[in-house]
């Protein structure tokens, strides 16, 4: 099981400064790289990632000679995330590669024969020891280490293959709960608990303004303007860690009291397009929420299933089964027509989802008994505060 432990280095002047370099010799390798590619492309040829990475190895000591003050791997690897890339564009899982940029993409990653973890303490090519907030939480190979800046401050998150632990046997009674994803709130359970969320953005969008505006009236290349955009870039780094400290506290408490955990699967790309509520639906964090849920679920054996997007949640009455044709999203509550029964609109939804999700289960195909598809998903992760990472 590949898990991630990403912590803050507590570096000196020397050793940020050799961030910096490093992480510039990355942007410059990738963008090289890059643009290589794309000339070749265009010239008929068939560009590889390995053929580039000799290529920028014969010329760099002419053409390049700053990057030998850093780790080889600062180049090497820039090189090879460029060619998983391509071929994540090719399989249309992303979007074409673009251009690194200054201060939005300064990293660089080392392999694990270029550095070594001791206690609280990391040793990097060129530089030596430098000291971490907190000692690695993981045992197992380590392998790989990615340092990247978030405003001020750097971090390093290690890769870290640890042993996969036994399956532990289910409890005889499982526990069950729906999960109905919202803008007002957040999370609704089938238990009748509603998670409002902190809405970070929303919170503090005035002040986002205010910094974003103070920015743009800064001379290009001015120390004013670094400081303005230092602050601009801390108060995103503190939205972005409250949203995503709610996310791990929510999907922590999900984890330590169900079995089982039926979620929708939100077409949240399709959602984002709606210009009212695209900035609240932003503000949420739907994706990161099911990312968390799932490989906590993988590490815990607990089982999330994800319910098929067009399944009628809110229209469908959980007592009676009655179906409503049209549901306007400003109903938030209803009365079924046929049972009489009073909903809230999102309760509702999280009942008929834990019943999917239920039946799921006891269906040896995978199919509730109303023949709706419901996709069983249990899938490892990465570990806290830490984004998707795959092996070399």
């Amino acid at each position: 099981m590949l898990l991630a432990h990403r912590i803050e280095l507590k570096g000196n002047n020397k050793q940020n400064t050799y961030f910096a370099k490093a992480s510039g010799v990355a942007r410059q390798a990738y963008n090289w790289a890059l643009n290589e590619w794309q000339q070749e492309y265009a010239a008929g040829d068939n560009p590889t990632e390995t053929a580039l990475r000799r290529k920028l190895n014969s010329i760099k000591r002419e053409k390049f000679p700053w990057m030998l003050d850093v780790t080889k791997n600062a180049p090497q690897m820039a090189i090879i995330q460029l060619g998983q890339a391509f071929k994540n564009f090719f399989a249309k899982r992303s979007s074409y590669p673009q251009f690194r940029k200054k201060w939005q993409d300064d990293r660089f990653t080392l392999t694990n024969d270029q550095f070594s973890v001791n206690a609280s303490r990391i040793r990097i090519p060129h530089l030596g020891w430098v000291r971490m907030r907190e000692s690695l939480r993981f045992v197992g190979k380590i392998l790989s280490a990615t340092i990247s800046r978030s405003a001020d401050k750097w971090f390093v998150s290690i890769t870290v293959d640890t042993p996969a632990k036994p399956i532990q046997t289910a409890n005889e009674n499982q526990v069950a709960v729906g999960v109905d994803l919202g803008v007002s709130d957040f999370a609704t359970l089938s238990t009748g608990k509603k998670e409002p969320g902190p809405k970070p953005h929303k919170a503090l969008l005035a002040r986002l303004k205010r910094l974003s505006r103070n920015l743009s009236h800064k001379k290009k290349g001015s120390n004013n303007r670094h400081k303005a955009r230092l602050k601009l870039a801390r108060l995103h780094r503190r939205i972005s860690d409250i949203r995503r400290d709610a996310i791990h506290q929510l999907t922590r408490q999900l984890i330590k009291t169900f079995d089982i955990i039926g979620i929708e699967d939100l077409n949240v790309k399709g959602m984002m397009k709606n210009r009212k509520l695209s900035r609240s639906i932003a503000d949420m964090g739907f994706f990161e929420f099911r990312r968390q849920l799932e490989y906590k679920a993988a590490i815990h054996n607990k089982k999330i299933v994800v319910v098929d997007r067009w399944f009628p949640s809110s229209k469908t009455c959980c007592v009676c089964d009655y179906k409503l044709e049209i549901l306007p999203l400003s109903e938030r509550e209803w009365v079924c027509p046929g049972c009489k029964k009073y909903h809230d609109r999102e309760i509702n939804a999280a009942i008929n989802i834990e019943k999917q999700a239920v039946s799921s289960t006891v269906s040896a195909c995978g199919a509730s008994s109303n023949g709706t598809v419901v996709n069983a998903t249990v899938s490892y992760g990465v570990m806290k505060q830490e984004f998707n990472t795959e092996s070399a």
